[in-house]
This record gives structure tokens, sequence and C-alpha cells, in this order.
């Protein structure tokens, strides 16, 4: 396998197709990690929550991290950490225009209000569904993209004839 270290601007134009990523918060020295649907659009990645933990933490401490990834095969894989800044977009006429933008790019994605409404089994008391949208600006982005090797994807030296085997059809497929 080889692991390539990604410009930003190839961070930037790969992380659109992904939606799901995991959001890292801290609030009095804890560190807490949530799974979150995303969309960029500029230099921001917008989010829709209900209140909770995840809202309360980033209001606290507004300075976040996401992860996100896509992975193909085990040897074929992609993932991004993106540092940024929380920003609640109240609903507020100030914040009407992000807001109905962040609507618009979360609406896009099947079932992206699901997580922050439906009702959370077990929960000792019922949500109330106010819904919170906000953005995070990116100030930073990093990944690294991981490609199989063909020579280590070959039979081991021993196997004669798997390794022929091989051998034969990618000449046969590249054909």
């Amino acid at each position: 396998m080889h692991i390539r270290e990604m410009t930003e601007g190839e961070c930037r134009r790969t992380v659109p197709h992904l939606a799901l990523g995991r959001l890292a918060c801290a609030q009095g020295g804890q560190p807490y990690v949530v799974p979150v649907y995303l969309s960029l659009h500029d230099s921001y990645l917008y989010g829709f929550s209900a209140p909770g933990r995840k809202i309360e933490s980033m209001r606290a401490n507004p300075l976040v991290c996401v992860e996100i990834e896509d992975l193909t095969k085990l040897t074929e894989w992609t993932t991004f950490v993106v540092f940024g800044t929380y920003e609640e977009l109240p609903q507020t006429e100030e914040y009407e225009s992000e807001r109905i933008l962040a609507h618009e790019l979360l609406q896009a994605r099947a079932m992206w209000w699901e997580p922050a409404f439906v009702e959370v089994a077990n929960a000792e008391q019922s949500k109330t569904f106010i819904p919170i949208f906000y953005r995070i600006r990116i100030d930073h982005i990093t990944g690294h993209r991981a490609t199989p090797d063909p020579a280590s994807s070959l039979s081991a030296p021993g196997d004669r004839q798997g390794f022929w085997r091989q051998i034969w059809r990618r000449i046969r497929s590249s054909n």
C-alpha cells in the first residue's frame, strides 16, 4: 500500500463528495466525538442538530475538529482532518440567508435531519425539537490517500503458480 499526503486544494476538491464525519469537540477538558452529516460550501462545513452535549460543547469551546473518511478497501482509502471554528446560525434576520443555504445544502443528502429529530431509545426524557443550524469555518484541512501497491498485491514469491496466474490475469485485463 502506498500512502501519500494530499494538498489542501486536493482535500477541498474531494471532501464535497463525502457526507458523514466525526465531530470532535471538548468542554471542560473532556473530549467528545460524535458522528455528524455535513455539507461543504466555500470555506464552511454546514450542519444541523438538536440541542444536546455536542451543541453545549461547541458553544463553550468553538474550536473543533472533523474527521472524514472514504474507505473503498483496506488498501484504498482517503481520510481528512478539518480544523475549524464553530459558528451557530441563530434564527434571526441577520443569519436567515445562511440558514436557508445550510438547509438547501443538507437537504441534498438523504435523511440528513434524522439523527437530530428521531427520539433516542431509552432516553431519560424526550428531546424537545429545536433545530440548530451551524457551520464550521475551515481554518485548515489535511488529508491522506492510500492506494494499493501493485507489487504487494501479488502472491507470495513461493507461490509461483498463483503468482503467474495473477500476472496473466493482469495482462489479459489490460488488453
